[in-house]
Parts: C-alpha cells; structure tokens; sequence
C-alpha cells in the first residue's frame, strides 16, 4: 500500500511540473509577443517623427507629391499618443498632440503631468531642424498595447483557474463513483452475510431447546446478534441513516462492554463517562461500527499489551471522544495519510477502516473525526466530534 501511495506521489509531482511548465510557456509565449508589437510601434513612432521632421523643411514643402506622402505617414497613427515640443520641451499646440484627450489638451497642468509620464516610459525623438529650433517628440504605447501588458498574467490565471476547477471536478467524480462502489460492496456484504446468519439463528434455537443454560450456547447466541449488528451497518451504507437522540453514554457503555470482553487482557481497557447522561442525534449502529474500528486498530498498534483510554465529554457546545492509546504513535505522513481510503501500515490491511469511519461521522451525523494527538513511540490520541444540539 505504500509503495501504491509513493508512486502516485510521483506522478501527481510529474503532473504539476508538467502543467506548470506549459503555462510558463504560454505567459513566456506572450510577453515575446507583447515585446515585439511594443518595438513595432517604436519603429513606427520613429517613422512618423522623420515625417514630422521633414514636412516643416523649405525644400519637402515645394514638392506636393513629397509633403502628401509625409502627410499620409502621419495620419498613420491614431493609436498612440504623442506630443510634439520645442527644444525648451514645451508642447507646441494642439496640431502636434496626436491621440491626446481633449480634456488634456485643454488643461495644461494635466498636460504636462502627461509628458512627464512619457518621458518616464520612453525616451523622447530629437528632431534636429536647420534653423536650431530642434524639437522633440514625446510618445508612449497605444491603449491596445499597455492592455495587452497585463494579458499573459491574465491568461495564466486563468488557466490555472481552469486547471484546479477541472482536478476539483473529475476528483469529486472519482470520490463519487469510489462512494457508489463502496455502498454496492457493503449492501452485497450484507446481503451475503445475511443467508448463513438466518440459518445459524433457526441452530441456535435448536442447540437451546437442548441445553439453554450453556455458555457456549449463550457466547455464540452473542456473537449471532453482533454478526446481525455487522449485517445491518453493511446495509446502512449509501443510504441516509436515521438519526435519534440517545444517550450517548450508554452507546459507549455497550462498546467498552462487548469490546472489553474480546480484547486481550493484557491491554487494560478503561471508560471514562460524565456523571450526566448526554443525549445526542446519532445513529446507534453506525457509531459502533466507528468505536470498533478505532479501538481495534489501537489494540494492533499496542501489539495486543498496553493501556487504551475512552473518555466522553463536553467542551464548547461539541460533544468529544476520545480514544487514547499506548502504542507505536503515528509518524507525520502516517497522519496525513491515515484517513485515506487505501492506505495502510498492516501488510495485510485494506486501509477502509478508518476512512469509512470518518465518512460515517463526517456526512452521516455532522461531526468530525480526527488525530488529536500522537508522538512515535508513546501513542495516539483519536478525537470523535459531533455538536451538541
């Protein structure tokens, strides 16, 4: 079971670097492209600042035909903003501020606050121009392109967004087909148990008759009701149980009592109750089966000698269990692990008990179960909570 464990391990490891290095490429992918359109529109804005240049020379405005294709070259852009100054960095007017909101252009301070910001982004194009008067013209990326800055981040968010939605929906599908699976199983098991169970009543009643004072007789007519008892949690799972309120010390009472008696005596084997009886919803059968599993499996990690512990109580409107152990303690991925169906640390265990057992006080009755405490070596502690009503 371990080893099982230990290479899906791996592999879930080879599936996250895997999706994480294709979304690496993606936004990689993406900011190469963004970087590209960002050095075309440079060599464009530059393009248009030569014929900004050389639309205002003596000899270009001469020639019609000269100053109509520097003319056509300026009205290329209408994507980015740009703004023409004097060799002072001052803007012109308004027939050199290209792509400049009108409320800019018509408020100085925002208009210099605009400048300011492209000089920051860019370096400004100095125009030399024959009478000295040199301009420079200022310019920054196009609306298109700075939203365009923040779409890999997007992109990638998004996959990743896609990517966990789809691992939280094909494992709450895997969950429920393991539920369905697991709840035909049980039914079948009961149904299994239940022919030889009837038979094995209809003896016992003969085997009375007979001799009705015997303690054998009596010993299997007990072990005959708790194989029933077995039948009927096999039968309750996948179906809603009722739940009714009972008192919940006599429910562990029954537990320490069938239990004690069939458990080494070498393991000293103690009940703590409350004075008060406490009555909470729960379904009698179902809570055993639990009790059962969680002692049985500290009676194999004591190795059949040492001491276990039951102790009911209050604390905070919840009603907790305890069931504390003497045995080999739980190491930190056995913790983690020790609920998961399949899992584990007996070569010859199925790993089922303890996960049904959550999921018999997890869903069924509205509490939680957990480890409380361990420490290798001195033993652990497990922890049934169910609020008190």
């Amino acid at each position: 079971m371990k080893r099982r464990s230990f290479f899906s391990k791996i592999n879930n490891w080879v599936i996250y670097i895997l999706l994480t290095s294709a979304i690496a490429g993606i936004v990689i992918a993406s900011v190469a492209l963004i970087d590209y359109l960002r050095k075309e529109e440079i060599k464009r804005i530059e393009l248009f600042a030569t014929a900004i240049k050389y639309q205002q020379e003596e000899s270009i405005i001469q020639d019609p035909m000269t100053l109509d294709l520097l003319l056509q070259i300026s009205k290329t852009n209408n994507t980015m903003p740009v703004i023409v100054t004097d060799k002072n960095k001052k803007p012109i007017g308004p027939d050199f501020q290209i792509n400049i909101p009108e409320n800019i252009q018509k408020d100085p301070a925002k208009l210099l606050g605009l400048l300011q910001k492209m000089e920051n982004s860019y370096r400004p194009i100095e125009l030399q121009m024959p009478n000295g008067n040199n301009q420079y013209v200022f310019y920054t990326n196009s609306d298109l392109l700075n939203n365009l800055r923040y779409s890999p981040y997007i992109l990638g968010l998004l996959i990743l967004a896609y990517i966990f939605f789809s691992f939280w929906f094909l494992r709450t599908i895997k969950k429920t087909d393991e539920g369905y699976v697991w709840a035909g199983l049980a039914k079948e098991t009961a149904h299994q148990i239940g022919t030889p169970l009837s038979s094995m009543i209809g003896w016992i009643e003969i085997l009375r008759m007979e001799n009705g004072n015997s303690e054998g007789v009596k010993e299997i007519e007990n072990d005959i009701n708790r194989l029933k008892t077995i039948s009927e949690r096999f039968s309750k799972i996948g179906s809603v149980p009722e739940l009714n309120d009972l008192n919940i010390n006599e429910t562990l009472q029954q537990n320490f009592d069938y239990l004690k008696s069939r458990i080494s005596t070498k393991v000293r084997f103690m009940l703590i109750l409350p004075k008060q009886n406490i009555l909470i919803p729960h379904n009698r059968i179902l809570l055993s089966w639990v009790i059962e599993n969680i002692v049985k499996n500290a009676v194999d990690a004591m190795k059949g000698e040492g001491r276990m512990e039951i102790e009911l109580y209050e604390k905070n409107k919840y009603i907790l269990i305890d069931f504390k152990d003497s045995g080999s303690g739980m190491t930190t991925f056995q913790v983690r692990n020790a609920f998961k169906a399949g899992y584990s640390t007996k070569s010859r265990g199925w790993g089922l008990g303890l996960s049904l057992a959550k999921r018999v006080i997890k869903e069924y009755h509205n509490g939680d179960i957990k480890i409380a405490q361990t420490e290798v070596g001195k033993g652990t502690t497990f922890r049934i909570m169910m609020k008190n009503s």
